[in-house]
């Protein structure tokens, strides 16, 4: 007895050792990071997000077989966990077992039904990794570039793990030390094979595999510090502490020691954005440490699915190593003595076409079960290039120029903000000074609605549709500038901090209150990003309102569309903002129209390629984000390809005319905002929608 307790004790005492050595540096290293920006640490939320998402498996679940067999493996290590509460208090008392329900039938059957579900779980795993391997499916596979040898490892110790634990236990059920009498079934065929040998073997087996069995969760425990599955312990913080369920919606300001900066008298210190390892925060060190490899971001990445060199996954693994490999460097006095390799740059850690291809389109963030916010750390790499280092795609330069001297990124002016209603069979009213008091809403029409002519389009839509159905609106006009959505996602925070508070100044000064919106950007931004500076407003987009007035029979569809449609959900309207329901149910209502859902909609929806600025860059590596998303389309055989964004509608437009002059769709396909096809439906407009080929879009 004594001889398997000093074993048993020394093991732990090493494996401790060398597990806690190595959990103090990563400690230390995440101490190294940035402070948070306050609010981060919610209490009640977090539990919640953490029951949903950890306990539950919430995000998991969206995959259905290998989130059914992760979870029958973290189910199964916990409810295992009480034996291994048994196994070390086997080593003091041989029939030890746990107080109160320590020798119920249903605890001895619940431990053994995780042991077997559990050993489902890893033949999953295994056969998934066989069945989706990089060496078959190249990029195509989620798990290209993650460490599948630390993989294979862990589930070869998982199996240890079981087989062990049962051998003791079958041991034991034959010395007469288990503490069940019946329940434990796969215990109890594990002694029927075992019998046979006779109570001396079965005295050796019961301690040697105890002693087996602790070593080896032991030796488990050494590896899990020292891998990616790190994530077993840091999931449910990095869960805890995401800034929102999603980490989707609104980007944060430009953060230095946990405060804002001052864009308008900066101090010296200030850090913006992150140029080096230390200028992340904590939690975005917790992200890189909680990465699971399991390459979900990475299969939905538009970037990575067109050839592009981001992906998601390699991008936060990257930050990962080289963070630890400076954490001697961090930890020292002298941090600077192995800042050589730069974060952003040619032959640094991340390579500048790795950083400008993303969209910011979240699907990323969306699909990752442990709650990574690669988004923010984008932007934030992207801030400290364009502010500090003055290093951005040439092509976005001329769209920055025009949003700071025009006030849009065509530099049209706001002389022209007011060519959309020309034509229109009523005036629309434009606020001077306060809004009246008949006005219910502030028309937000934005830089496409306004100034490109597939916008105009909606735009024009939207108002005819809003004065059919009596509700009072105005607009800015040539009050109105971008909201800052491109200046802000392409890094140039400065630029959205001059033109988002120009706009919160002109809506306080017009007394606004309610706002409806056709872009999902523009939308996102007045909602969600403007009370960051003070402008609080009841932001609607233009769907929901419309399909509010046509469940109250304020707008009543009855001429017939006879079409077939499809519906691409905006990122930033749907993923980050989760309106779904609006634009289908306004689709519904209208006599005749058959939606025909994308095979990737609502959240797991494929982006246009216009996000993250990118309206405004060229494409040169792989093929066209809106080109894959054109074919998805193209592939329901649609009459009508509808959205409810006016980027996505350019952008599919602009795919649709591709393959219309390739021969690879009909020339009668035409690309609308789903405002339009209500308004064929409630009247007939005054003049027919153009075809989706028409040109007008932005030059790109």
């Amino acid at each position: 007895m004594v001889p398997r307790m000093i074993v048993g004790l020394a093991m732990t005492a090493a494996a401790f050792f060398f597990a806690g050595r190595r959990s103090l540096l990563l400690y230390r290293l995440g101490r190294a990071g940035q402070p948070v920006e306050p609010g981060r640490i919610a209490i009640g939320a977090r539990a919640w997000a953490d029951l949903g998402e950890v306990l539950g498996q919430r995000k998991l679940f969206r995959w259905p077989m290998p989130g059914l067999a992760h979870a029958f493996v973290f189910w199964g290590f916990l409810v295992l966990a009480l034996t291994l509460v048994e196994g070390y208090g086997a080593l003091f008392q041989r029939d030890f077992h746990l107080p109160v329900i320590g020798r119920a039938t249903w605890l001895g059957f619940t431990e053994d039904l995780f042991v077997l579900l559990t050993m489902v779980g890893i033949v999953a795993f295994a056969r998934l990794r066989l069945w989706d391997r990089p060496a078959a499916t190249g990029r195509r596979s989620r798990f290209f570039g993650s460490h599948l040898g630390a993989a294979w490892l862990v589930l070869f110790m998982v199996f240890n793990v079981l087989w062990s634990l049962l051998l003791y236990r079958g041991a034991q059920v034959n010395t007469g030390n288990f503490p069940f009498a019946d329940g434990a079934f796969l215990s109890e065929a594990v002694a029927r094979v075992l019998r046979p040998l006779g109570r001396t073997a079965n005295d050796l087996i019961e301690t040697a595999g105890l002693l087996l069995a602790l070593g080896i969760v032991l030796a488990f425990l050494v590896l899990v510090v020292h891998s990616k599955h790190l994530h077993i312990f840091t999931a449910p913080l990095n869960v805890a502490f995401s800034r929102r369920p999603r980490a989707l919606g609104a980007l944060l300001p430009v953060y230095c020691a946990g405060e804002p900066v001052d864009f308008s008298d900066p101090g010296d210190d200030d850090r913006i954005g992150r140029g080096a390892i230390e200028d992340f925060t904590w939690k975005g060190l917790l992200d890189f440490a909680t990465c699971t490899e399991c390459g979900r971001c990475q299969s939905q990445c538009p970037a990575w699915n067109t050839g592009k060199p981001l992906s998601p996954k390699l991008l936060v693994m990257g930050l990962r190593d080289h963070a630890l490999a400076q954490a001697p460097y961090l930890l020292a006095d002298d941090r600077d003595a192995g800042a050589r390799r730069p974060l952003v740059g040619k032959g640094g850690v991340v390579e500048p076409d790795v950083l400008w291809s993303c969209t910011t389109c979240g699907a990323c963030v969306e699909q990752c079960p442990v709650d990574i916010e690669h988004v923010d750390h984008i932007v934030d790499m992207r801030r400290y290039q364009v502010l500090v280092e003055g290093a951005f795609p040439a092509e976005a330069a001329v769209m920055l120029r025009n949003l700071e001297h025009a006030g849009d990124p065509w530099g049209r002016g706001a002389r022209e903000r007011l060519a959309w209603t020309v034509g229109l069979p009523f005036e629309v009213p434009v606020v001077e000074g306060r809004i009246p008091d008949d006005v219910e809403y502030l028309f937000w029409v934005g830089c496409a609605g306004a100034l490109d002519s597939r916008g105009q389009r909606t735009t024009q839509a939207v108002a005819e549709l809003l004065h059919e159905a009596g509700v009072g609106f105005a607009i800015l006009g040539g009050a109105e500038t971008c909201t800052g959505d491109p200046a802000r996602r392409i890094g140039n925070e400065y630029l959205f901090q001059t033109l988002a508070q120009s706009n919160v100044d002109t809506l306080t000064a017009a007394g606004a209150r309610k706002v409806v919106a056709t872009c999902a950007h523009c939308f996102n931004t007045l909602a969600n990003e403007y009370p960051q500076l003070g402008g609080r407003y009841e932001v609607v987009h233009h769907t929901q309102l419309l399909a509010r007035l046509v469940a109250e029979g304020r707008l009543v569809p009855v001429a017939p569309v006879d079409a077939t449609v499809t519906y691409h959900d905006p990122c930033y309207l749907g993923r980050h903002n989760r309106v779904f329901a609006p634009p289908r149910d306004i689709l519904a209502h209208v006599p005749g129209a058959r939606l025909a859902e994308l095979p990737r909609s609502r959240e797991q929806s494929f982006c246009c390629g216009a996000g993250g600025a990118r309206m405004w860059m060229d494409e040169p590596i792989g093929t066209r984000i809106n080109e894959n998303r054109t074919d998805e389309v193209l592939a329901q055989r649609p009459d009508l390809v509808t959205a409810a964004c006016p980027y996505c509608v350019v952008m599919l437009a602009d795919g649709v005319a591709l393959r219309q002059q390739q021969g690879r769709a009909g020339a009668d396909v035409e690309v609308t905002d789903v405002a339009e096809v209500l308004l064929r439906s409630v009247r007939a407009p005054a003049v027919p929608v153009a075809a989706a080929s028409e040109p007008g879009g932005p030059q790109r």
